[in-house]
């Protein structure tokens, strides 16, 4: 495990064979970041986040933010991009991720792209094309003070190819696509194909037996109560208000209530863990769809010895 981290081909750059990158997916708490951690450095490698939560300023203990020591260990890109009332597209984070991942390559790093939020993912290892209708701050902080049920069932209504694909608790997504809606008559979905990149990628995702994976979500949701997060969200509330979509992912939304008193701070406590484990199963029926993933399970074993013979034996072929 110390050895030297291993020398690219990288004569060509960002073309040709030598353009590679590395996805590491799976569930949400299934371990993603301490692995990726640990091959990045084996690899000589630099870890771009594919979390659509970390990208914002402040929302540290409930996304598991890597910590500052462990930024420090191994370059990180797109973490800490944007303030929690600063608008964020999909389009914008697929441009940033694409540039990032070029200038590791040109430099001679191996990308590893890292993260559970799947439509990032998807956007650019299949190389969707998004809708680029500008963002309308008006429009999204009236939507987004609407209840959310009642835009899923008109997101249902206008967009039912879109409304499939979107979680109805992803409101930021589900107002994104109305945003694109409303603003330009078009439908979301229709704006979405897909032009394949011009790197070869290996797919990995790590698994963790269910049961053993939602004791370890528990574990990690009492640690972030205990480690400081409903002064986190405090804070956040108390700066930006309550209706900012980057508010409304699993922990905050949950702790919000707490703090408005609808709720005892254990009843948010058992709603973020039933919600995580929600998640989950969403995450799970989603991966099921890409035929390309090359599972590692670290429910019983460490899978670093297994996933980095798999790299090795990719950057080589």
């Amino acid at each position: 495990m110390n050895e030297p981290p291993l020398s690219l081909p990288l004569q060509g750059g960002w073309a040709g064979q030598s353009a590679m990158l590395i996805t590491l997916s799976g569930p949400t708490g299934v371990g993603k970041s301490g692995l990726a951690l640990r091959l990045a450095a084996a690899l000589g490698g630099e870890i771009v986040n594919a979390d659509s939560r970390t990208v914002y300023r402040g929302l540290d203990v409930g996304t598991a933010k890597p910590s500052p020591a462990e930024l420090a260990a191994v370059p990180h890109h797109l973490i800490d991009v944007v303030n929690p009332d600063q608008s964020y597209s999909l389009s914008l984070y697929q441009q940033q991720a694409y540039s990032i991942i070029g200038d590791c390559l040109r430099r001679g790093r191996l990308p590893l792209l890292v993260g559970g939020t799947l439509q990032y993912v998807s956007a650019v290892v299949e190389g969707w094309t998004i809708p680029t209708t500008p963002p309308d701050a008006a429009l999204r902080a009236r939507l987004a003070a609407s209840d959310p049920a009642a835009l899923y069932a008109e997101l249902q209504q206008v967009d039912p190819t879109a409304a499939a694909k979107i979680d109805e608790r992803n409101q930021r997504r589900v107002i994104r696509a109305l945003e694109v809606w409303h603003s330009s008559g078009q439908q979301f979905s229709s704006q979405q194909r897909k032009v394949a990149p011009p790197y070869r990628q290996l797919r990995l995702a790590l698994t963790c037996e269910r049961r053993e994976l939602y004791r370890r979500i528990d574990a990690r949701v009492d640690a972030m109560i205990a480690g400081g997060l409903v002064a986190e969200v405090q804070g956040l509330l108390a700066r930006y208000g309550l209706h900012l979509p980057a508010l409304s992912a699993i922990g905050y939304r949950q702790v919000g209530a707490y703090l408005r008193g609808e709720c005892t701070l254990a009843q948010a406590s058992q709603q973020i863990k039933f919600d995580t484990h929600a998640f989950v199963r969403h995450q799970y029926a989603w991966f099921r769809r890409d035929q390309e993933l090359r599972w590692l399970d670290n429910t019983t074993a460490d899978p670093y010895d297994a996933a980095l013979a798999i790299i090795r034996q990719f950057i080589i072929a």
